[in-house]
């Protein structure tokens, strides 16, 4: 299956996580919350945003170790396994829809308000734009939504400057509505959580961004960042502007607070701000959503036709339309009812995607290897699950049971599609470590690395092909002596180095007997020029118990023996320099002793960070 091109860079993750995040969201959806909570609505978005920063750390890790089209699904189905990655694909294809169709209705509405032309006709030919747009390209549609966001925030700023002249405190007693206490700013910060789901549109398109492991922590993180901050200030000024009565019944709260502000500029600006929102959010949220299905077909999980790339841009065609045809049909859905769905389903998301955080680490598979690592592993993740399953439960059980019939839905899929899909996942081998039981081939971890290759952009060169080609030995015997540890490499590789077996062993101790080829504590590079031409070999040795080099060096465990005849010398000091980069990473001496047989130890020094030749 063909690779999407990588071409968006940090502006453009930012923008589309951003874009993705205000819309509705905080054009509309303040009104409702601001009936179930008070003046401490403000509160409820921020809560919502530092939920969502600590759900993000897990996204952002695993976008970094797997950027891949379909995002947190990708991740949860390499590391749950099929039937959890079906039906995680497909609830999070249908919250971007609702998310999508969430803005779209707003646009809509906006419509309305100036023309009075019906919603549903208009919002069906705002979704057909653009779906149209997202088949021309996706650097096309990112660089739109660029322009978009920029125009956006500026706007959201002079709202905010504007207003707090004119806040008025008194406008905030009572904080929290007369029925209400910190629980209810707890369950509508659930309710509002719809607002940051543009999280997951960037994660879903990690497969297009250039250096991935840069560019996807810093966008999200600092998308995340501004969003709170601005929707924070701008609640703020919406409440202490608005009366209680015309804020609670309003579909246009910020718009009437700026009218309040600035008169009928005011009202201008935030409604071109508003306008702008749903188109960002509409566009990024289908460019994002129409990867799910791309990435489950590709999986065997989903009809082949869903993973089809079109056009000389590789545009995945079918996914895309048929992404636009279910925004449509979403929106015959109630506003409040299509909310509470879209915030459970994404909640839903952010708690599979911790539990796959805490899957893949302790599986201790060898070719995970994050750009970006969670702090505070494994709380943040125990404490997020929890939190977020709370929110769920919140929200109520309609949402829950609209929820139930997604995922209904994904396993019947699954069903007719996913039930003959045989792949490898991470539970499998945290499962094959707890019990110690082979229950796993090397499918996965090939495909992590060569993942990894891809991400960081890796050429193979000459010392890849030597470690691919290369003889592993994994001695369980020990501590060795050095002149054992000799005899025992040269009766199993003499003839592979073309030497006769005495005539090995003694130019190894001749070499160790020059000087100490010790490396480090831990390591020994015994090198040694063979008669002959175009001969260059290495063997990679690990000894648990370690071997006896010296007196200074007693406890050798990772040991690479190198034979080369004279016209190899080059090969040779290449082959020297990539080990003595590999051996100073800081995680080297844990990963090479919990390396699970020698193809794990072979990828230590296949994924090593070192400069390429």
């Amino acid at each position: 299956m063909a690779d999407l091109e990588k071409k968006l860079g940090f502006l453009d993750v930012f923008c589309i996580a951003s874009g993705a995040m205000i819309s509705s969201g905080i054009f509309i959806l303040p009104g409702l919350a601001f009936s179930k909570v008070g003046p401490a609505v403000f509160l409820a978005y921020l809560f919502a945003g530092i939920l969502a920063l600590i759900g993000i750390f897990s996204i952002i890790e695993l976008a970094t170790a797997m950027p891949k089209a379909g995002g947190d699904y990708y991740f949860i189905n390499r590391s749950m396994g099929p039937l959890t990655g079906t039906v995680s694909g497909f609830l999070s294809w249908f919250a971007l829809i609702l998310k999508s169709a969430f803005a779209i209705f707003g646009l809509a509405e906006l419509v309305y308000l100036l023309t009075g032309l019906p919603a549903f006709p208009v919002a069906a030919v705002i979704t057909a734009i653009f779906t149209g747009l997202n088949l021309y390209g996706v650097n096309e549609a990112a660089k739109l939504e660029v322009i978009l966001v920029i125009g956006l925030l500026l706007l959201m700023g002079v709202f905010i400057v504007t207003g707090f002249s004119s806040v008025e405190v008194s406008r905030f007693d009572p904080f929290i509505k007369k029925d209400g206490n910190f629980n209810t700013i707890i369950a509508t910060a659930g309710f509002v959580f719809i607002s940051f789901g543009g999280l997951l549109n960037a994660a879903s398109i990690s497969e297009e961004v250039s250096n991935p492991v840069k560019n996807i922590p810093l966008a999200m993180i600092a998308s995340i960042g501004v969003v709170t901050v601005i929707y924070t200030l701008m609640l703020v000024v919406a409440v202490g502007i608005l009366p209680a009565t015309e804020l609670k019944g309003s579909l246009t709260p910020i718009a009437d607070a700026g009218r309040i502000t600035l008169g009928t500029p005011g009202y201008i600006i935030i409604t071109i701000a508003a306008a702008l929102a749903f188109v960002t959010t509409a566009n990024a949220g289908i460019m994002a959503a129409s990867r799910y299905p791309l990435a489950l077909s590709r999986d065997g999980l989903a009809p082949g036709f869903l993973g089809r790339l079109r056009g000389r841009s590789g545009m995945p065609l079918n996914a895309i339309l048929i992404t636009g045809l279910l925004i449509i049909l979403s929106l015959l859905m109630k506003l409040e009812m299509l909310v509470k769905a879209a915030s459970t389903v994404i909640l839903t998301s952010y708690v599979l995607s911790n539990l796959a955080v805490i899957i893949l680490r302790e599986s201790r598979i060898q070719s995970y290897r994050p750009g970006f690592k969670t702090p505070f592993y494994p709380w943040l993740q125990i404490g997020g699950i929890i939190i977020f399953g709370c929110l769920i439960v919140e929200l109520g059980t309609q949402a829950i049971e609209i929820s139930l019939g997604m995922l209904a839905i994904s396993l019947i899929i699954f069903l007719f599609y996913g039930h003959k899909t045989k792949s490898e996942y991470a539970l499998l081998h945290l499962i094959e470590r707890i019990t110690n039981r082979r229950l796993t081939s090397r499918n996965l971890e090939n495909e992590l690395r060569e993942i990894i290759r891809s991400r960081d952009e890796v050429i193979e060169d000459d010392f890849d092909k030597l470690v691919k080609k290369a003889s592993v030995m994994d001695i369980e015997e020990g501590p060795m002596e050095l002149n054992d540890f000799f005899r025992k490499i040269a009766e199993n590789y003499a003839r592979e180095m073309k030497l006769d077996q005495k005539e090995f062993f003694d130019m190894l101790k001749e070499r160790e007997a020059e000087s100490s080829t010790a490396l480090t504590p831990m390591v020994a590079v015994p090198h040694l020029i063979a008669e002959g031409e175009k001969l260059f070999k290495i063997l990679i040795v690990r000894c648990r118990q370690g071997v006896k080099f010296s007196p200074q060096n007693e406890n050798i465990k990772a040991i690479f023996v190198i034979a080369g005849t004279r016209d190899m010398r080059n090969h040779h000091l290449k082959t020297l320099a990539a080990i003595a980069q590999i051996i100073q990473s800081k995680q080297f001496e844990e990963r090479w002793l919990e390396a699970k047989g020698g193809e794990q130890l072979r990828d230590i020094l296949l994924l090593g960070k070192r400069k390429r030749s």
